[in-house]
């Protein structure tokens, strides 16, 4: 009761338990996309409860909003509860006139949140994680695998929490934080990069086997090249995979590839695990 009287005075219309219901939608529909609206579909059907119950005694204003949910949109699922909560606000608030504030915040927060969340949760954490996890999987560890479980279960609630601070944060949010998702981007970008870059020769087991000798003196194919560059090898590989991920080459195509030339090599005594 106490809850509904602070809210009146706020001049609110949704409680808590409205906003609880979106963010479950939320959870149902965002993952539905069709290349004609993106998200825009599921966005209203996520709505669609709040919506009406903010446009209660206007079917033309309901109307309105609808038609103004349906136009593009595209964001990382991840991050998008940000932008949807404070959508809510904002029309909560300001209700048909609001309508192009609420398609101009969508508009210039989705690209960049989305980029954050393409970066941190679908690139970053999977590859960082799933590294860590597969290098102690490999001496028999499991605690690798716990801990990228334990953090993509932390993700899950979070999104709770970001729908929420999307709607306390309301119109403010374009002013607060727009400025600094760019910069934002481009940091984590650039640690992505570096986490990638020493991942991939202290995870990948690329070796040559081949041996030099000549007055007695037995040198490897290895140890010459660590002498040039330490981590050689599994660069080059890496380096190549990525060329042939960028001109179409299928993914299975290359995983095969690399367990032919990985067989072949051994077998001719070339490389070595």
């Amino acid at each position: 009761m106490n809850k509904e009287i602070e809210t009146k005075k706020e001049g609110r219309v949704l409680t808590k338990k409205d906003i609880w219901r979106a963010m479950r939608r939320h959870y149902l529909a965002i993952s539905t996309y069709n290349y004609d609206s993106g998200f825009a579909a599921t966005l209203v059907w996520e709505l669609f409860p709040a919506l009406s119950k903010i446009y209660q005694n206007d079917p033309d204003g309901l109307q309105a909003s609808i038609d103004n949910q349906f136009k593009f949109y595209n964001c990382n699922p991840w991050m998008s509860p940000i932008i949807t909560g404070a959508t809510l606000a904002i029309e909560e608030k300001g209700k048909t006139e609001s309508l192009q504030a609420v398609q101009d915040l969508k508009t210039a927060l989705m690209g960049p949140f989305s980029g954050i969340g393409d970066t941190l949760i679908w690139v970053l954490f999977p590859t960082v994680l799933g590294a860590i996890a597969a290098s102690m999987g490999k001496h028999g560890n499991s605690i690798g695998m716990w801990i990228y479980l334990a953090v993509y279960v932390l993700f899950f609630f979070l999104r709770s929490f970001l729908y929420n601070v999307g709607y306390d944060s309301g119109t403010a949010l374009m002013t607060n934080m727009s400025d600094k998702l760019s910069a934002l981007t481009d940091a984590v970008s650039v640690l992505g990069i570096a986490v990638i870059g020493a991942i991939v020769p202290s995870t990948i087991n690329f070796q040559l086997a081949l041996k030099f000798s000549q007055a007695g003196v037995t040198l490897t194919g290895q140890h010459i090249l660590d002498q040039l560059m330490p981590g050689l090898l599994p660069v080059l590989l890496t380096a190549l995979l990525y060329w042939m991920l960028k001109k179409g080459r299928k993914i299975t195509t290359l995983i095969l590839m690399v367990i032919v030339i990985a067989m072949v090599g051994a077998a001719l005594g070339i490389l070595k695990a």
